[in-house]
């Protein structure tokens, strides 16, 4: 499938926000407040939607995301965070609308993974899985991009990124007493782990990248909306999944699934998020990984800063990517090409 990738975003441009899973209960408006104005500092205007209550965990409108996603004024949408059910928009979303639309960025992660993947697969528009709009005010570390960086990237020209060996080993920060907090603590020392047994051998691999949250894309596996197979075609795929809390019993029986289902079936390599979810008994989460994917016979990399555990390093759905890896030192190059 020829990518589609929206144009780069420029000073005065339009960003949407609305929250197609989950939205901002009262408490964290102040927080919600101080991430628009990270945007608009950013050389913005945002336009803030309708659909951002946070009463309940379903804060969405399959009109309003479209709307969205056809108007040719707003040129990027990102949601406060990710949420649980956006898998009940996909029917409702208009993807022929959305295709023939000029393209619009969409950010997101999480269970925005329920979302922007299938856009990607389905109207091969790319998209960003990257810190979402509450996270927007952190600083990135040395060696990573904010998703403001790459929707204002150059369409051609590589940008790398080398994640810096530090992470957040637990908690987060109280937004609630302190709004306005933008350092991002960095409390642990960690590198990429090679699953495959080849822990000694360099890795150098280039395919498009496509990927999410392994609990939420589960439930998309073996339909339309994850014929990730479909999408590539003859070229070969760079595939990221993350776990964000299920317990390694559950996501090894997920990436079987997913595995069964087709979606890993032009992976060249397979990209790992570092996670905080539990191991069970018998059974770590790099453990879960590799019985589910060992079979594949690509390398397999892990505790990379692409899931739920801070920094947040964003990969482009659809972008050509390159992997590097030595030695635990590891490297991602995209091209929006």
């Amino acid at each position: 499938m020829t990518i589609r990738y929206p144009r780069p975003l420029r000073p005065g441009d339009r960003v949407g926000v609305t929250s197609p899973s989950s939205g901002v209960p009262e408490p964290l408006r102040a927080r919600l407040g101080v991430a628009v104005r990270t945007v608009e500092e950013a050389g913005y205007e945002v336009v803030v939607g309708r659909c951002m209550d946070g009463a309940t965990h379903v804060s969405a409108s399959a009109a309003e995301l479209t709307g969205m996603l056809t108007d040719p004024s707003i040129r990027a949408v990102v949601p406060p965070w990710g949420g649980e059910t956006g898998i009940d928009l996909l029917p409702l979303l208009d993807f022929e609308a959305i295709g023939r639309a000029e393209p619009t960025w969409v950010v997101g992660y999480s269970d925005m993974s329920t979302l922007i993947t299938p856009l990607t697969l389905r109207t091969g528009v790319a998209t960003v899985h990257g810190n979402c709009l509450m996270e927007t005010p952190y600083r990135p570390p040395e060696g990573l991009l904010s998703w403001l960086d790459v929707v204002a990237a150059p369409q051609g020209p590589p940008f790398t990124q080398t994640p810096p060996g530090r992470y957040r080993a637990a908690g987060r920060d109280d937004w609630i007493a302190e709004p306005g907090i933008r350092g991002l603590t960095l409390d642990a020392e960690g590198s990429w782990t090679r699953l495959d047994g080849h822990a000694d051998v360099d890795v150098d691999v280039e395919g498009r990248l496509i990927g999410g949250c392994v609990e939420t894309l589960v439930g998309l596996a073996g339909t339309p909306y994850l014929d990730a197979a479909g999408f590539a075609g003859e070229e070969p795929l760079i595939v990221y999944v993350e776990a964000c809390e299920d317990n390694a019993f559950t996501i090894c029986r997920n990436l079987h699934g997913m595995r069964l289902a087709g979606f890993f079936d032009r992976a060249a390599a397979v990209l790992v998020g570092r996670t905080r979810a539990p191991d069970s008994p018998t059974l770590s989460q790099h453990e879960a990984v590799l019985d589910a994917l060992g079979l594949l016979g690509v390398p397999i990399v892990a505790d990379v800063e692409c899931g739920h555990v801070p920094p947040y390093l964003p990969l482009v759905n659809g972008a050509r990517g390159r992997v590097l890896y030595t030695a635990g030192r590891g490297q991602i190059i995209q091209r929006l090409d």
